[in-house]
């Protein structure tokens, strides 16, 4: 994938799939040049025995396909830049995916449209209640489904389109506004670029 927001919005909509109810995604990005993505949820959950195997593309509850290749890219992206994916599940509770990436590394892709991909995320699940928070030295980003109900009074659809095109100017704007300014490509020595 091209980018890490459809990273988020792959795993997102696992955890749909899944059956979740609420779902919380954190983005934390510190001086250091670290990213790190915790997505959870309160779904299905997975056994142990699954759990071992999920990150093997040929492991997939997909019935259209064979393969699932979602997890098995991120945690190649991840490792590519010298970070880890780990994936913490218990049957009937849910599941909890923490992804780090060092952002100054050159294989490490572009953060893209997180506030696009929340937006669909959403409006795509009108009735979930998500969580958003991106922190970066500079400032955050946030937004909670529930909040938004609580102004907008229960009766009004979170996927309608006026809706849609309002979170997605929020969040851009608040994302612009923290946004951490781009480091230099770090080789692999070590080496500015």
């Amino acid at each position: 994938m091209k980018d890490l927001s459809l990273h988020l919005l792959d795993v997102a909509k696992n955890s749909v799939a899944a059956g979740a109810r609420h779902v919380s995604i954190a983005l934390e990005e510190d001086a250091a040049g670290w990213l790190t993505l915790t997505i959870s949820d309160d779904g299905r959950g997975m056994s142990p025995e699954f759990l071992a195997q999920v990150t093997d593309p040929f492991t997939t509850t997909r019935t259209t396909r064979k393969v699932g290749l979602g997890l098995p890219l991120l945690r190649l992206t991840a490792e590519q830049t010298g970070g880890s994916l780990d994936i913490q599940s218990t049957v009937g509770v849910g599941t909890a995916l923490t992804a780090r990436f060092f952002r100054q590394h050159l294989d490490c892709p572009p953060l893209g449209d997180m506030a696009g991909a929340v937006a669909l995320l959403i409006q795509g699940s009108p009735d979930m209640e998500l969580t958003y928070r991106h922190t970066t030295p500079r400032g955050d980003a946030a937004l909670s489904t529930a909040e938004l109900r609580d102004i907008l009074g229960q009766d009004v659809s979170l996927a309608e389109p006026e809706i849609f095109a309002w979170i997605q100017d929020y969040l851009t704007e608040q994302e612009n506004e923290a946004a951490v300014d781009p480091s230099p490509a770090v080789g692999i020595e070590g080496e500015v670029l």
